[in-house]
């Protein structure tokens, strides 16, 4: 969930947001967070990523092409008769883009130039050389697809990820108002995130298939990966690596039914929650007043199994909704998930 914004300041108040997001990611890394030992678990030596050799993401949506006079470049809210691919070229912020001020809070963000159409999955990934990893940001309520596009690549690169990244992104109206539309259009896309994650994992290119996805769009990929595994079993089980699920907006009741349907991905999963996550306590409400994963005691989840990060002492902003785009300590959380699943992938290799 984004905060209130009046529709004319969208493109000023989103700036602003991601510079100011920046800025804290900067000096907390610069003053090493109290939270530092609590977050992030094994040191992790986040190296130079693939992204920033070469700045394309790979793109799937369901949303519909935007069209002329309405004030998005490339794709808009409305649901589309089909799933759209193509490959999206961005320029990355400048390489001293961290040296920030905080006292204006200006700074360059990654930016979105261009799309280049591909008209089948199997042509996402000819361009591999040999095997890859790819990491799929499946986005959450209230998002344009440029700024899904963009937090995609910021998470890669925060992350320091070395493979293919990409962006699922579902039809959201990206207002406030509309969190039914954006609920339903989630839950309408999984068909087509199933596509994208069969053809992955089928592909002799990829060797592991990691997902992050927030907010509503974590309940999109535990119902997606559901129906996948309960059709491809132990092949899923096999190529799908770390599962990150941040500040998930599901029914507790919903998340633990599925959690016992998926077999060992569930010990993939790891969860990043935050009990004073304000936006998630407005789910709540809206759900009936059913608490959601994201929001959830750490004891509980633990019980099912799952790796659970609590970051509520790790928030600065309002809401404590979008932790994973600004926060190093649980970016090295993220990286850490990953990298123990890429090395269990060499050890079953080389044995």
């Amino acid at each position: 969930m984004r905060q209130p914004m009046p529709p004319q300041r969208f493109g000023a108040t989103l700036a602003s947001r991601r510079a100011v997001l920046r800025g804290l990611a900067s000096a907390a890394s610069i003053m090493a967070l109290g939270g530092c030992a609590r977050l992030a678990g094994p040191t992790v030596q986040l190296d130079v990523p693939d992204l920033s050799v070469n700045p394309t993401i790979l793109v799937a949506t369901t949303r519909k092409p935007a069209e002329d006079g309405q004030g998005e470049r490339f794709f808009g809210s409305e649901r589309a008769s089909k799933m759209s691919l193509a490959r999206a070229k961005l320029t990355p912020p400048p390489a001293d883009a961290n040296r920030i001020s905080l006292a204006s809070m200006t700074q360059e963000d990654w930016r979105l130039e261009g799309i280049e159409p591909v008209k089948h999955l199997s042509n996402l990934l000819v361009d591999t050389t040999g095997l890859r990893d790819v990491l799929i940001y499946v986005h959450g309520y209230n998002q344009t697809f440029e700024t899904a596009a963009i937090d995609a690549a910021r998470i890669s690169d925060g992350v320091r990820f070395h493979g293919e990244t990409m962006v699922f992104s579902w039809p959201s109206k990206a207002s406030l108002f509309d969190y039914g539309y954006d609920r339903e259009s989630a839950m309408w896309s999984r068909d087509a995130l199933d596509q994208v994650l069969s053809a992955l994992i089928a592909s002799p290119n990829v060797r592991r298939v990691h997902v992050v996805a927030h907010s509503i769009g974590t309940m999109l990929t535990m119902e997606t990966l559901r129906q996948l595994y309960a059709r491809r079993g132990a092949v899923a089980a096999r190529k799908i690596g770390a599962i990150i699920y941040a500040s998930p907006d599901i029914d507790m009741d919903v998340f633990t039914s599925s959690v016992k349907r998926i077999g060992p991905l569930a010990r993939k999963i790891t969860v990043i929650t935050a009990t004073n996550d304000r936006a998630l306590a407005v789910a709540s409400l809206i759900a009936g007043g059913v608490k959601r994963v994201g929001a959830a005691e750490k004891e509980a989840l633990e019980k099912m199994g799952l790796q659970v990060v609590d970051a509520s002492q790790e928030g600065w902003g309002v809401l404590n909704h979008d932790l994973f785009l600004s926060n190093p300590q649980i970016w090295k959380v993220i990286r850490t998930a990953i990298d123990a699943h890429v090395a269990d992938t060499r050890t079953h290799t080389s044995s």
